[in-house]
């Protein structure tokens, strides 16, 4: 086992970092399957009460390794981690700083807290890459936003700040990047304080009448996805990356 991926226990949180830093926490397959286990752990144990995904002050996530994803973007692993995030029962807070890039987004729409540092950068570059959008984007996106929007966000992929990804509704507060992963643990403490039952059937409520239609669009997503990944544009474009 690596330590790309830290786990911490404590007042009731679990909290996840994510620590590869030197390549911009790009996430490879064993990294995915350490987060779909840490995900599996703490909804199996009753003294977990929230859960937060995060980097440092200066990053969070680049999204795929992109060596990796061509040597294993068949098995397409994140899938794994993407669906244990979507039917995960307790909350969830993300502290993010610095760059967001494709999963490094599109992971935040399942949490339902997000604190970002003003150093944020977010990005969704999945038709650039020959992709399509993947982990229920292109339906939460549509539905926060419109139709026009989530087109631009999803297929023109500009970068967008943090204080665009509050108005976007992806963000809950901004701050500074020395506050940020203090502030998302001090919400998720006081998460973790409050009553199990009512906070969880309260989140439930919340996420009820999308619950169905988001996992019927991750299936599509995920199909097309597997198949886009072997076009010849796709390939090509990855490719480049190398040369």
């Amino acid at each position: 086992m690596n330590n790309l991926i830290l786990t911490n226990e404590q007042q009731g949180v679990f909290t996840v970092t994510i620590n590869r830093f030197d390549k911009k926490n790009a996430l490879d397959s064993s990294m995915y399957l350490q987060l779909y286990d840490a995900l599996n752990y703490a909804s199996s144990h009753e003294s977990i009460r929230c859960f937060v995904i995060q980097g440092n002050e200066q990053c969070f996530s680049a999204g795929n390794d992109l060596q990796d994803f061509i040597e294993n973007g068949d098995d397409l692993v994140a899938l794994k981690f993407i669906n244990a995030l979507a039917e995960f029962k307790k909350p969830l807070v993300a502290a993010v700083a610095g760059v967001a890039v494709g999963v490094g987004t599109t992971m935040l729409l399942h949490c339902d807290m997000v604190i970002a540092a003003d150093n944020s950068k977010f990005k969704l570059p999945f038709t650039q890459l020959g992709l399509c959008p993947e982990a229920g984007s292109s339906y939460i996106l549509s539905q926060r936003l419109g139709y026009n929007k989530a087109f631009e966000l999803l297929v023109l992929g500009n970068m967008f700040s943090a204080s665009q990804a509050q108005d976007y509704g992806i963000v809950n507060q901004v701050t500074s990047p020395e506050e940020v992963l203090a502030t998302a643990q001090n919400i998720a403490e006081t998460i973790a304080k409050l009553p199990v039952d009512a906070v969880a059937t309260s989140r439930a409520l919340i996420r009820q009448g999308s619950d169905e239609n988001l996992k019927n669009m991750m299936q599509a997503e995920a199909k097309e996805f597997a198949r886009l990944v072997n076009t010849p544009d796709c390939k090509a474009i990855l490719a480049s990356f190398f040369k």
